[in-house]
């Protein structure tokens, strides 16, 4: 990587460019963890063409009034924002549609030059306020931007032209589930002998969730994408969100993933870190016939950094010939950090060492558990991804470390709909106070399994269910009981993890804590996290052993990305921080929002016994339809 020499002494800062599902932001850290700048776009969506997306054309018609009044809206973790200096709702209406659209049930896709051009817009945002700090004439030492890291949301799919540029298709998301016909033709046809040897290979099951489905759909039913497969001169280009951004975001237009998206999907083999030439041909993939980016660590020299010319792309607003020519006063800084959302908030969270673990209470519920350089592929539930890879250290922390993840699909959306659907809460904010009103949940245990139940029960045909009502029972009751549900699940995950990394399923048991367990703290982040009455259910119903941590700083996952970007440089001098013992000196801190278990152990396991009982009922709720 070229070292960048400057001719008086200046503070780095890493720009972190954080691709959601819902919105873009872009954060200038500096090497103590600090937001120096901070933009952020949320996505303008599309009226439902069907009454299963209803709830979108109230979110859309929410976002179209805000654009007008300075009102707030929410979140898919119902968390409540509104317009600010750092905050903007995107208008792409009038011009090049919106960004986010919901043309049939089940179907969710997205605009990739729209993604694209909301990253430059919020770097440009950042750039100014850069400048503006950076013209005070107390600050004795100016910021100067090192480099940039990027996370992405994982398993998103695009094709593109390499003759041109252009996305030849929306972009499938990863929420998308049109798949499913083709995953469930899949696993009819395949024995489990086979099963089993790509999840060895993979780390995951078959499912909607990864790209390798997406892709297949994309080749088998969009006839421009069709007839440039057939073709097959090379033009065709495909990539998750992270490939999109790196290709058009440098000068060298260069064509890699980074391995934590690469993993996520199901063509690469974890073993080899390279394409697997077995499972490309499960999924009938041609690589001669479409091109696949080049498989990269998370933290190396990608690029140098140069603006693309949206308006050759198809976008045609907003972006300004100023605009332009701030974004050329950092042509050619590098672009060397890249990790998928929850690799990079494993990495925000400072999460390094094997046996700790991180929980993202986002609209749903990621859970990563740090396997080292150990490739574990679980038995119980949950995936096996990669979590990060940082060449450029030394001895064990240069190794490619791998996680157990799972995940939850109810986490803070259960918030939104108790707000929005039972009306109990006016804001978000109000829940923990509510649950707070009563002492326990009063015999009341709500399973939120709102699309099924994920890691690690697996069962797409449970439903939503409250148990144990009674005349007694009341709001407050049922708020408590859905911030356990979630809680319980998070227990449920660990367990399961603990059984995977040779531990027992039962450490959570272990009266008074053991050293030697697996896991003594759970690093969280995320919406819900903000609220101490939810990590202190949460620290109640794990029990003594492990503490439960709230992150010193909230952005954990463009955090993350800074770290991989500032570590990427071969001369530790040249680093923005020297090691990942530096990263956790300068950032970490002395603040402790370390929350332990209060509740009785004979009353944790009772209640523990109850959801399990509650779980059974809600399964296969939709079997007896058929």
């Amino acid at each position: 990587m070229p070292r960048r020499n400057s001719k008086s002494p200046t503070h780095p800062v890493v720009a972190s460019i954080d691709i959601g599902t819902t919105s873009t932001r872009v954060i200038l850290f500096s090497e103590d963890g600090r937001e120096i700048a901070k933009r952020q776009i949320e996505y303008s969506t599309s009226a439902s063409e069907g009454p299963a997306e209803s709830s979108n054309t109230e979110q859309f018609r929410r976002r179209s009034s805000l654009m007008r009044h300075n009102e707030p809206i929410y979140t898919a973790e119902g968390i409540a924002i509104s317009i600010t200096d750092e905050i903007e709702i995107e208008n792409n209406l009038s011009s090049v549609g919106p960004t986010l659209r919901f043309p049939q049930p089940g179907w969710v896709e997205c605009m990739p030059v729209h993604i694209l051009a909301n990253a430059v817009q919020c770097l440009v945002a950042c750039l100014i306020t850069l400048r503006k700090i950076n013209s005070d004439p107390d600050l004795k030492i100016k910021y100067k931007l090192k480099a940039i890291g990027i996370a992405n949301m994982r398993e998103t799919t695009i094709v593109w032209s390499r003759k041109t540029g252009k996305p030849l298709s929306r972009g499938i998301t990863w929420t998308d589930t049109r798949t499913a016909e083709i995953v469930e033709h899949l696993e009819k046809i395949t024995d489990d002998e086979k099963k089993k040897e790509l999840r060895e290979k993979t780390g995951l099951p078959l499912s909607t969730y990864f790209s390798a489905a997406k892709l297949r759909w994309l080749l088998d039913n969009d006839d421009v994408i069709k007839e440039e497969y057939e073709k097959g001169d090379g033009n065709l280009m495909f990539g998750t969100v992270d490939t999109w951004l790196i290709y058009h975001l440098t000068r060298e237009k260069t064509f890699v993933s980074d391995i934590t998206n690469a993993s996520r999907t199901y063509f690469m083999n974890l073993e080899t870190k390279d394409y697997d030439e077995e499972l490309l041909e499960f999924w009938g993939i041609d690589p001669t016939k479409i091109r696949l980016p080049k498989i990269v660590s998370s933290s190396e020299f990608y690029g140098g950094f140069s603006a693309p010319i949206l308006s050759n792309l198809g976008f045609h607003n907003k972006i300004t010939q100023e605009a332009y020519d701030i974004l050329k006063t950092i042509s050619g800084v590098p672009i060397c950090g890249c990790l998928g959302d929850q690799s990079a908030s494993l990495v925000g969270q400072m999460a390094f060492k094997s046996g700790s673990a991180k929980c993202t209470y986002g609209t749903g519920c990621f859970l990563l558990y740090n396997t080292g350089s150990t490739k574990l592929i679980s038995e119980h539930g949950t995936l096996t991804t990669v979590g990060f890879w940082f060449p450029t250290l030394k001895g064990e922390e240069s190794k490619p470390h791998y996680a157990l993840e799972g995940s939850i699909a109810v986490a803070g959306s259960i918030v939104q709909w108790l707000r929005d659907n039972l009306k109990l809460i006016e804001n978000a904010h109000d829940i923990g106070p509510l649950a707070s009103q009563v002492d326990n949940s009063g015999g009341v245990v709500f399973v939120p399994a709102f699309s099924g139940l994920y890691a690690p029960y697996w069962d797409r045909g449970a439903r939503g269910s409250l148990f144990g009502m009674t005349q007694y029972t009341s709001a407050g009751h049922i708020a408590r009981a859905a911030l356990e549900g979630v809680c319980f699940q998070v227990r449920a995950i660990l367990r399961a993890m603990a059984d995977d990394a040779g531990g027992s399923p039962d450490f959570l048991e272990e009266a008074g804590g053991n050293q030697n367990s697996i896991l003594s703290q759970l690093a969280v982040d995320g919406g819900m996290s903000k609220a101490d009455e939810v990590l202190q259910i949460q620290a109640d119903i794990l029990g003594p052993c492990v503490a439960v941590k709230r992150a010193a700083i909230s952005e954990c996952t463009a955090l993350g990305a800074a770290i991989a970007a500032g570590l990427a440089f071969e001369n530790p001098e040249d680093r923005v921080w020297k090691d990942l013992d530096d990263v956790i000196e300068k950032i970490q801190g002395n603040t402790d929002n370390t929350f332990k278990a209060e509740l009785p152990d004979l009353e944790r396991r009772k209640l523990w016994k109850r959801w399990e009982r509650a779980v059974e009922r809600s399964k296969g709720w939709l079997d007896d339809d058929e």
